[in-house]
């Protein structure tokens, strides 16, 4: 009888030290739990120090000057939002068809590099308020101009458009033919060349880079396509397109935003920000 009572006792001990432990590790993996929670993008970017900025080289948004450092509406905007935060803005030319994937892949912070809001933008990516105000526009030769003014004219055109871009798309739309390039100002170099009869860029870059005075004084823009608007693209579910937002807001109010764009002549396409 005393054996079945201590072999009883030795049981209840050993199940009640097991349910000790037991708490014990739901305790540690619950703690655990609790740290493995995914941070912010807010706390990504401040704990590296640095917002990766995905770009294409799209004067008057995004370029270099002569020292070799961008600059730009796009470019001086996304330096000072960085600054707001605390961190540095870092620079990444990126191939524009795969930008989402390069948000995705945390190789890039957010695209900001007048983006125009298409619907694939704005179910990929956590978008900021449009800021700008932009249209697709035609691209051909100065002495051919008055024989493309609508969109009837542009049949048996070859065009180059930057891969993946509103430009691209709505050639598409027009069932027009279309020869994808990089970016924006390799299409310029297309129709400069002769290589394609015209191009498709956006109103800010043709009002900048084409016509008398500009590195394309015999290209002129004729049709527009369309209008649009553009916005900054961050993760999808990101806390900084929010921040963003609260940062337009106020350098809107403030008038930091407004001369910031009348130093690279795009403030008429800025949009109010409230």
């Amino acid at each position: 009888m005393k054996k079945l009572i201590v072999l009883m006792l030795t049981l209840m001990m050993t199940v009640s030290l097991a349910a000790c432990g037991g708490s014990g590790d739901s305790k540690s993996d619950s703690g655990s739990e609790a740290g493995s929670s995914d941070e912010s993008d807010m706390a990504y970017v401040k704990d590296k120090g640095k917002l990766v900025v995905g770009i294409t080289d799209f004067e008057p948004m995004d370029f270099k000057d002569d020292g070799g450092e961008w600059i730009g509406f796009d470019a001086d905007m996304a330096k000072a939002f960085a600054e707001s935060l605390g961190v540095e803005a870092e620079f990444v030319e990126i191939d524009w068809d795969n930008k989402i994937m390069e948000l995705e892949g945390k190789t890039i912070d957010c695209v900001w590099n007048g983006m125009t809001l298409t619907d694939e933008v704005t179910s990929s990516m956590e978008c900021s308020n449009a800021y700008c105000n932009n249209a697709q526009v035609v691209i051909v030769p100065s002495d051919k101009a008055d024989k493309y003014q609508d969109t009837d004219s542009l049949s048996g055109l070859s065009f180059a458009a930057e891969a993946g871009s509103a430009g691209e798309a709505e050639l598409s739309k027009l069932n027009l033919e279309c020869t994808p390039v990089k970016a924006q100002s390799d299409a310029l170099m297309e129709v400069a060349a002769g290589t394609s009869d015209a191009a498709v860029i956006d109103s800010l870059m043709a009002a900048a880079m084409v016509g008398e005075g500009t590195g394309y004084e015999n290209l002129t823009y004729t049709v527009g396509l369309n209008s649009e608007e553009y916005g900054v693209g961050f993760r999808k579910g990101s806390d900084l397109a929010a921040s963003l937002n609260e940062f337009f807001a106020s350098s809107y109010a403030d008038g930091s935003m407004t001369e910031c764009a009348e130093k690279y002549g795009v403030q008429a396409a800025v949009i109010e920000q409230k």
